[in-house]
């Protein structure tokens, strides 16, 4: 089956059928993580090769590497794939080792547990002699204590009686071999140190990554029970070759059951108060629980999780599961045991290697949902930029400009990731890598700090961290931003937006794109921002900040002017231009590639093919002109662009969205839940179908093939966000939280919970009403605002508002002791 089954409930993931075609798509789509390490779902027999690919990741683990590409020398740094703890398989008598893809399936199912955080696999399968063996896989990993890992194994001989051989071990061997395009170039990220057994039950492997130089240590520990009988392990070490593995004899008869208890732990020289990765392995395993009680802890940890992060829809369980599933993926890569370990939110989680494991603007899409839930973690996905601060502050020094020049692709240290040349695989050419021109990641760092201490008021943060960021990004746009005396405008030039298909001009000579709607409306944003960022702070820490920061008065004079006159181009009847000379390129056929290609999200290797470039048409990627309309409200909009002399009003909204809609390949996932929270004020309908269809970008797989390279981890918080946020119009502005619905009528009622400004209030959309209920705290009331009507909702007061009507208050409990 292509996709989840939802078997009566919203909280399991479950395949009921084996199919080796879609096993690379449920690996991805079945790991297990903690925000410390992930694994994928793969069987635990399976080496890599064929449907299967096992792959262990820790975060922000990177190495480089250096290949020869098109005759050029290249280097790239990746996620780094350790080594796998998962091999486990077993054999009847002399037989065959056994494998999924080997035997006669009787019966299959294949469950994640969402709610739990276990990965459970059920096969009876036949062999050539007609022996019928059931094998039931329960594996995690420990969300609690993030070194540890499980894979509880049950095996039971139905039919017959005689000898059962188990291997299980560890492979060192792994390499970085999970996207097939990146397959020509340097992968052996690992050299092995050494392989040992520890004690009677216990194997080592110890690694290191061969540029970063990080020691990696893997253990595994093993334990034997047959018919609930703890048994003497009683294993004979195999170590030939880099692999190790512990093999173990008995005799079975029919109906017995063996269990066979697996526990990883995992260290690498980076953890914290450890003396040296392997001791700390070694002690982790000897002191660790047995299976069973590893999972009571493990569960316990999700369920306190799940209890920040839960979202209820009444009248959607496809869409329900799909959420659980996004959500679940989302916290398997960044959660409580991430605010320790310097790392960002990968594009694609840590489920795969696509994209090297790097860090890109998703995180625009994945913050709102943490920060809402659990600021701590969303803090520290700021300071992994703030760490990186100074390699931002040279990278613009060594182009010529001011302030801090963020990576569009980062990774270990804050250097620019990007590829110099990338692959075409329609075409099998590499061509140039321009993506790094897309320095409106700065804008995209500027946006999740200014949202988080709207939603935190964290002052400490904005003084210690966020406006020294917040005014170095700020002094990039101004720098690169130059004055055309002519026009009395600012221009930016040498650019890219969102848009990934325009890298360039045709009608052009300069490099990038000029006046880029999006970079130049969202830098005077940024521009305009930084003039009061340091407002909320104290007189004393104010003055300190300026100081430290060598903030002059001239500066600022020149943050305004510019933040005034930024050039926005525009064309027709008010359509804002994607970017200065858009109107001037052609239109492409649309009907014609579609019934030549069927699918054509990534147009742009569809053209390259045909020798041709999407540079030449109107057509974008993604959401470019409309991310404007979906990073600020309405009356925001109004505000920056009646700053810049342009006036802007709801029918131009509509237009824009028209005009780029149907130009638009949808080739990023991020594109439909950009469009649909752009169309949820336009047209509901159409939204809700975008919104169903951004659901299923990763458990349908709608771009062929690319989830099993990795999840999209900002369209999933994506969908979530745009729910809560989108729909509801829910934002924290200047200390008050504000609503503005335009729900779609297929929604029905939701239910889920935000923690803001130190309290957590529930949000509540039932019938044609609003309900606001605040928890019982010491902390005063925070001003809601409902369509512009003011109220205070104080501590256990619960608010209800006419969602439907003119927003008026239909009721309000200020004792909290009723519910209305």
């Amino acid at each position: 089956m292509a996709r989840g089954t939802l078997d009566g409930n919203q909280w399991e993931l479950t395949y009921d059928a084996y199919d080796p075609d879609r096993e690379p798509l449920r690996e991805a789509l079945c790991v297990v993580g903690n925000g410390y390490l992930a694994t994928r779902g793969a069987a635990p027999e399976a080496d890599a090769g064929g449907p299967h690919y096992p792959g262990t990741y820790l975060a922000g683990l990177y190495d480089r590497l250096t290949s020869e590409v098109a005759g050029r020398e290249i280097e790239n740094e990746d996620l780094v794939n350790i080594t796998n703890w998962l091999p486990l398989t077993f054999r009847i008598d002399d037989g065959d080792w056994f494998c999924v893809d080997d035997v006669a399936i009787v019966e299959y199912r294949q469950t994640l547990d969402l709610r739990r955080g276990v990965l459970v696999r059920r096969i009876v399968f036949r062999d050539d002699e007609d022996r019928e063996t059931s094998l039931t896989q329960r594996r995690f990993a420990h969300m609690s204590r993030h070194h540890l890992l499980g894979l509880d194994t049950v095996i039971r001989p139905e039919n017959w009686s005689g000898h059962l051989t188990v291997r299980s071990g560890l492979d060192p061997s792994v390499r970085n071999q999970g996207v097939e395009r990146y397959r020509t170039l340097a992968d052996d990220h690992l050299d092995v140190l050494d392989t040992a057994a520890v004690d009677d039950d216990v194997l080592l492997t110890r690694t290191r990554t061969v540029q970063s130089r990080i020691e990696v240590v893997v253990g595994a520990r093993h334990r034997l029970w047959v018919d609930d009988e703890l048994r003497p392990l009683g294993a004979r070490v195999d170590d030939s070759g880099d692999r190790i593995a512990h093999e173990i004899d008995l005799d079975v008869d029919a109906g017995c059951v063996v269990r066979f208890e697996k526990v990883a732990a995992v260290y690498t020289s980076r953890d914290h108060a450890i003396s040296e990765p392997g001791l700390a392995a070694e002690e982790h395993l000897r002191h660790a629980a047995d299976i069973a009680e590893l999972l009571e802890e493990h569960v316990r940890a999700w369920d306190e999780l799940w209890r920040r992060f839960w979202i209820r829809l009444d009248a959607q369980p496809r869409a329900s599961l799909v959420l659980n599933v996004h959500i679940f993926h989302l916290l398997q890569t960044v959660s409580p045991n991430t605010a320790d370990l310097d790392t960002g939110a990968p594009a694609r989680g840590l489920h795969g290697e696509a994209y090297r494991g790097h860090i890109f603007w998703d995180e625009l899409f994945v913050f709102p949902l943490l920060v809402y839930r659990v600021p701590e973690i969303a803090r520290e996905l700021l300071r992994y930029r703030y760490r990186r601060l100074h390699a931002a502050q040279r990278a613009a020094a060594e182009a010529g400009h001011a302030g801090a020049m963020f990576p569009w692709q980062s990774g270990s240290d804050g250097r620019e990731e990007s590829q110099v040349v990338h692959l075409n695989p329609k075409s099998g050419e590499w061509v140039p890598d321009n993506t790094h021109r897309q320095r409106h990641i700065g804008i995209a760092i500027a946006f999740n700090i200014w949202q988080y201490v709207q939603v935190t008021d964290d002052l400490e943060f904005l003084a210690r961290f966020g406006a020294e960021m917040f005014v170095e990004i700020a002094r990039f746009f101004a720098s690169i931003a130059t004055y055309d005396r002519v026009a009395d405008r600012f221009d930016i030039h040498g650019v890219m937006g969102p848009d990934e298909f325009h890298t360039a001009d045709p009608n052009w000579d300069g490099p990038g794109l000029r006046n880029n709607a999006y970079t130049n409306v969202m830098a005077a944003w940024v521009l305009t921002r930084a003039l009061e960022v340091l407002d909320p702070l104290p007189e004393l820490h104010r003055e300190r900040v300026v100081d430290r920061l060598g903030i002059t008065r001239a500066e600022l004079e020149r943050w305004d002017e510019i933040s005034r006159k930024l050039k926005v181009p525009f064309h027709g009847d008010g359509i804002i231009s994607q970017f200065e000379g858009y109107e001037d390129l052609d239109e492409l056929d649309w009907d014609h590639y579609r019934e030549r290609y069927g699918d054509i999200q990534r147009l742009d290797r569809i053209l390259g093919a045909e020798g041709d470039s999407p540079n030449r048409y109107k057509a974008s990627k993604q959401a470019d002109v409309l991310m404007l309309f979906y990073l600020l409200s309405f009356e925001e909009l109004q505000e920056v662009f009646a700053r810049l002399g342009h006036h802007i009003d709801a029918k131009m909204l509509k237009r824009n969205v028209d005009e780029y809609l149907c130009r638009t390949s949808h080739g990023s996932t991020l594109s439909r839940i950009v469009h649909s929270w752009v169309m949820a004020r336009t047209d509901r309908r159409q939204s809700w179908e975008l919104f169903e269809q951004a659901l299923e970008s990763d458990v349908a797989d709608i771009q062929g093939g690319t989830t099993s390279e990795g999840i999209h981890l900002g369209a999933m918080a994506g969908t979530i966000d745009l729910l809560e946020r989108g729909f509801t119009g829910m934002a924290a502005r200047k200390g008050r939280l504000e609503f503005k619905p335009s729900l779609p009528e297929e929604l029905g009622g939701m239910e889920f919970q935000i923690y803001v400004r130190s309290r957590w209030i529930t949000v509540e959309v039932v019938d044609s009403e609003l309900r606001l209920t605040a928890e019982q705290t010491d902390r005063g009331p925070i001003t809601v605002v409902f369509r512009g009507e003011e109220r205070e909702l104080g501590s256990g007061q619960t608010l209800v508002f006419d969602r439907l009507g003119d927003g008026m208050l239909v009721s309000e409990n200020p004792s909290g002791d009723e519910r209305p």
